[in-house]
């Protein structure tokens, strides 16, 4: 009696369709149009989000941890502020740029937030602030608002934007390493940049 040999099905892959690895950056006509789109929407509390994650260069966990005190000096924004990173335990520093001084502003002056509570407060009384899921969830909106693929984007896209222009503009590897808290072989110290040195240059890099 004959045996079919008939070909297997091979099974499906898990990631099939999906776009994986590194997110992508915004480009610089993406972070604009991101912008005007939230203005239009009146989206105070993304708007301030957004603009911040974007000078800020930090990991979602860390954005999404601020106290108003950390970004304010009396009723100032501050130019430059400091966090210390979750991950790896170590301060590190960024600018707020104007627009995002603005839009800061204008945030917690609408939610008249105090200097001892959380920037980006939760809804959810569970949680004290907003979660890293809802932050990527925001990123996805922005994105898709936008005409973008919701999909290819997250929230490290956020981090990688300014760091990838100013890598780009300057190849200055040290100052990018320095503004995203990255841990540095002493080696690299030769190339002569200090913290002040990177953060004007992040500073002069407008989108």
């Amino acid at each position: 009696m004959g045996v079919s040999h008939g070909k297997q099905s091979k099974p499906e892959l898990w990631n099939k369709g999906r776009l994986v690895g590194q997110k992508p950056p915004l480009k610089p006509k993406d972070v604009w149009a991101i912008r005007i789109h939230l203005q239009n929407a009146h989206a105070v509390p993304d708007l301030a989000l957004f603009n911040l994650a974007i000078d800020s260069k930090l990991r979602g966990c860390d954005l999404v941890n601020p106290h108003v005190r950390d970004v304010t000096h009396g009723n100032q924004i501050l130019p430059r502020a400091m966090i210390m990173q979750r991950k790896t335990k170590r301060a590190v520093q960024f600018e707020v740029t104007e627009p995002a001084r603005a839009a800061v502003a204008a945030w917690i002056e609408k939610a008249k937030l105090r200097s001892d509570e959380y920037l980006f407060p939760s809804c959810l009384s569970r949680s004290p602030h907003i979660s890293t899921r809802q932050y990527a969830r925001k990123v996805h909106q922005w994105v898709a608002a936008i005409g973008l693929d919701p999909t290819a984007y997250g929230a490290h896209s956020m981090r990688r934007t300014k760091a990838t222009l100013i890598y780009k503009r300057t190849k200055n590897l040290r100052a990018v390493q320095l503004l995203l808290g990255h841990r540095l072989e002493s080696t690299v110290r030769y190339l002569g940049i200090e913290v002040d040195d990177a953060l004007e240059i992040s500073a002069q890099t407008e989108i």
